[in-house]
């Protein structure tokens, strides 16, 4: 279960394309419903943006609310990520780092409280597995694919 006790969820993943067009992908809304969650209403990589929708897991209906705490342009991405109705508070943090003509991106899931622990979802185990397919699989492959000049 994802608790304050133990150290973040860290992904690392390097892409061959530019700092700018690695950001457009993680802060523009018509990007990232091609690879994140689809049924995002907005988002905007401005602090103190709010947005609320809805993931079926299962049985289970898990409502995410997301609130921007951090905002570097280019570098730095962070929200604040819940589910309304359930115990668990934490804070997703993109970092973008030049690596010459690549982009280094480091995901990170810093727990600020803890998850309730009779959720599957909430495994460290799932949320390790569930970053890792989506920036190593599904940001991966939308880039591959992302056409820029």
């Amino acid at each position: 279960i994802m608790k304050t006790s133990e150290p973040p969820v860290i992904i690392e993943q390097t892409f061959s394309h530019r700092i700018d067009v690695v950001w457009k992908a993680i802060t523009d809304i018509t990007w990232m419903r091609q690879w994140y969650f689809e049924n995002i209403p907005d988002f905007k990589p401005e602090i103190g943006f709010e947005t609320r929708f809805e993931v079926q897991s299962g049985a289970r209906n898990f409502p995410h609310l997301w609130k921007v705490t951090g905002v570097i342009q280019n570098k730095l991405i962070k929200y604040n990520w819940r589910y309304d109705g359930y115990a668990g508070d934490s804070f997703v943090v993109f970092e973008l780092f030049e690596r010459n003509s690549s982009t280094l991106l480091r995901l990170s899931v810093i727990v600020e409280e803890d998850f309730a622990d009779d959720i599957p979802e909430f495994t460290r185990e799932s949320c390790l597995q569930g970053w890792t397919y989506l920036i190593k699989e599904r940001l991966a492959a939308f880039l591959n694919k992302v056409k820029v000049d």
